[in-house]
């Protein structure tokens, strides 16, 4: 315990942390008269294990039952607490020269791609049960980040206006020929073709999802019109007037960008249009965070802004906007979470209770990050001519609030 002692006096300033080492031994940190969280080691390596490695230890430690929160404070109420202790300056001391460069070489190594990795990746995440995802995503199983245009409104109502704010960035006109690139379960694509008669394509690595989504186009009775393939991005053939890309370029890798803008380049009509989602730092290119690559995300990558720029310029796109969407995704995050514990029973059920208890550290680790300034959303309109789009962006909200006010807020089915 001496090691996590020194490092938590520093640390914590505001506030009041108690730890309960596995002997009973009580160390107390922060202001005396505050309420504390406590946090409790119910093994004698546990705090030296956390110590040695904040981040991938703590969320092993968690996991594994080694490292307790107890009530009425949880996981996450901890994790804001020491982030916000962590982010203030001085707060933390940043990683030696030696554990910089391990973490850049394994987030490297982790971004070799291939489609046989790229394959493998996806069902390491995607592949969990339909049930699964059921129980903490919105109606339309959007796994993305919600746009809360009121921080109020409802995840449900936050990502039917995501679906409008991508499609009113497109474009999209009757007839179109829509290529969605990561479809997911398949919402985006029927929204297109719900409000604009497009007829779109979704490819996607995670035959679930694939498997999915066609199901529900044949429910819609829009089969003929909206399909869905298990296919690498880097087979797809044909021409399209429209690509989105949603959640999708934190699965490449930084070394594939190149190879992925030059092929959607060459699949875009000249007056076509696309649009990149990403989650993205805010802050220069590094490694992506070690427990995420490990047990959450293999092989992926956050970009930062300055290495997509380059990257869609050096493969002859020209960019017609970009916006970074900085807290959105911290408020989808906090719901999801809410959610997610909410059914704890039913997730312990269908897994067990390290599955719960890496999936709340998981998203709780990512709100921590969009709201302390780590992370971000980008847009990214990337065209081939620049007069593919208007001279100003009022187009844009103004075709996000007709399509929000058509469509209606469904009610959450598993809402208690």
């Amino acid at each position: 315990m001496w090691l996590l002692d020194k490092m938590l006096k520093p640390l914590v300033r505001e506030g009041r942390l108690r730890v309960i080492d596995h002997d009973g031994t009580v160390y107390d940190y922060g202001d005396p008269a505050a309420e504390p969280i406590v946090v409790r080691f119910t093994d004698k390596g546990a705090a030296l294990h956390v110590a040695k490695d904040p981040r991938m230890g703590a969320g092993e430690a968690y996991m594994d039952g080694r490292m307790v929160v107890e009530p009425p404070h949880d996981i996450r109420d901890m994790i804001l607490f020491l982030m916000g202790q962590a982010n203030r300056k001085g707060g933390l001391q940043p990683p030696s020269k030696v554990k910089r460069l391990f973490d850049r070489l394994g987030s490297r190594l982790d971004q070799m791609n291939d489609r046989t990795a790229s394959s493998k990746n996806a069902v390491h995440h995607y592949g969990l049960t339909r049930q699964f995802y059921e129980l903490f995503l919105d109606e339309d199983r959007q796994y993305s980040m919600g746009y809360y245009r009121d921080p109020a409104n409802s995840l449900e109502r936050a990502q039917i206006d995501k679906k409008a704010l991508v499609a009113a960035k497109l474009r999209l006109g009757p007839g179109m020929r829509v290529l969605d690139i990561g479809c997911g379960w398949g919402g985006l694509g029927l929204f297109f073709h719900k409000h604009y008669g497009c007829e779109v394509l979704g490819v996607s690595l995670a035959p679930d999802q694939v498997k999915f989504a066609n199901e529900r186009a044949e429910a819609a009775g829009v089969a003929d019109k909206v399909k869905f393939q298990l296919i690498d991005y880097r087979d797809v053939q044909g021409q399209f007037d429209r690509i989105s890309s949603v959640g999708m370029i934190e699965h490449l890798g930084s070394r594939h960008y190149d190879e992925y803008f030059a092929k959607t380049h060459s699949l875009l009509a000249d007056d076509g249009i696309m649009l990149t989602h990403t989650i993205g730092r805010a802050a220069p290119p590094g490694p992506t965070d070690k427990w995420s690559r490990t047990y959450i995300f293999p092989g992926h990558y956050l970009p930062s802004l300055s290495e997509l720029c380059t990257s869609l310029e050096r493969t002859g796109w020209e960019i017609g906007d970009a916006e970074v969407l900085r807290y959105h995704y911290a408020h989808t995050l906090q719901e999801w979470y809410r959610r997610t514990c909410q059914h704890e029973a039913e997730i312990t059920s269908l897994y067990d209770a390290r599955m719960f208890r890496m999936w709340q550290f998981y998203l709780v680790g990512a709100e921590q990050g969009f709201r302390g300034a780590a992370l971000v959303n980008f847009h990214m309109q990337s065209v081939k001519r620049r007069d593919a789009l208007p001279m100003t962006r009022d187009y844009i909200q103004e075709e996000v609030a007709r399509l929000s006010a058509a469509e209606p807020e469904p009610v959450w089915h598993l809402a208690r």
